[in-house]
């Protein structure tokens, strides 16, 4: 397994959060001028940016996760459906992550045809790139992070070696032990964590869903490594509980000293 370097970290965590603003100029994250193609949902929206530039190898997708109710709405769709007749994948995800990855996406580019489901037209946009010898990474955030790994997993079937990792934030889990046993990218697919948050324990059906790849848990200012999901809960559910204790302790009203001006 791969490490996850800092740079790396916070390189995926701003392209994570700049995927929700209407417009991003990639020029400044050291992309080429036409070097990003966005891929929209059925609704008109970005679901996913394509960042790259010539001198680089890497290939950045980030796919944006759940930002209306409707978004939210499609999580509740927690049955499964099988990716094989479309993707070609011998295993069952969840249908709301499927609904993301088939949507019809509308063309924002010129070289973008009607009636294409997001993944392929994801996969479209990517081919010229994988010829050039590129290498693909792909994060997103919540639902993004899930449907990141079935995409990954789809274009190292039909590529082998063009994933370079898979990083997710805050991602619930997306398929069954199934998904989990077959997934080709787990030493290259890091899931981050940050301290209690709900949605990465979702769906809330145990032995139903699992989770791949290496998980980083960031909780109390430190780094935990695949820390087990009760032994997880355990302490966040300890952590609401004893959280309003903790505001009374010196330790707080030390480091909150810089509060004061100098005098």
């Amino acid at each position: 397994m791969k490490s996850l370097k800092r740079y790396q970290y916070e390189r995926y965590a701003v392209l994570c959060r700049l995927a929700y603003p209407r417009i991003f100029r990639q020029t400044q994250y050291g992309f080429d001028p036409n070097g990003q193609r966005i891929i929209k949902n059925a609704r008109g929206k970005t679901l996913i940016r394509v960042l790259w530039s010539k001198e680089k190898e890497e290939v950045i997708v980030v796919i944006k996760g759940s930002h209306s109710v409707y978004d939210w709405l499609l999580n509740l769709a927690m049955w499964k459906r099988c990716c094989g007749q479309t993707l070609g994948l011998k295993y069952s995800i969840h249908a709301g992550f499927y609904y993301l990855l088939h949507q019809e996406s509308p063309p924002s580019h010129r070289l973008d045809t009607l009636g294409d489901p997001v993944y392929l037209r994801l996969e479209k946009i990517l081919i010229p790139l994988i010829q050039k010898g590129k290498r693909i990474s792909i994060t997103g955030h919540s639902s993004g992070g899930a449907i990141a790994l079935v995409m990954a997993d789809y274009l190292e079937h039909k590529y082998p070696k063009v994933i370079k990792r898979v990083v997710t934030f805050g991602q619930p889990a997306i398929g069954g032990w199934g998904f989990k046993r077959k997934y080709l990218l787990a030493k290259r697919t890091f899931r981050i964590c940050c301290d209690i948050d709900i949605v990465t324990f979702l769906p809330p059906i145990p032995f139903s869903y699992w989770h791949v790849g290496k998980m980083l848990w960031l909780y109390n200012e430190r780094i935990y490594e695949n820390t087990p999901t009760v032994i997880r809960l355990g302490r966040s559910l300890l952590s609401w509980l004893i959280r309003p204790f903790s505001y009374h302790l010196m330790s707080k009203y030390i480091r909150d000293k810089d509060f004061f001006d100098e005098r």
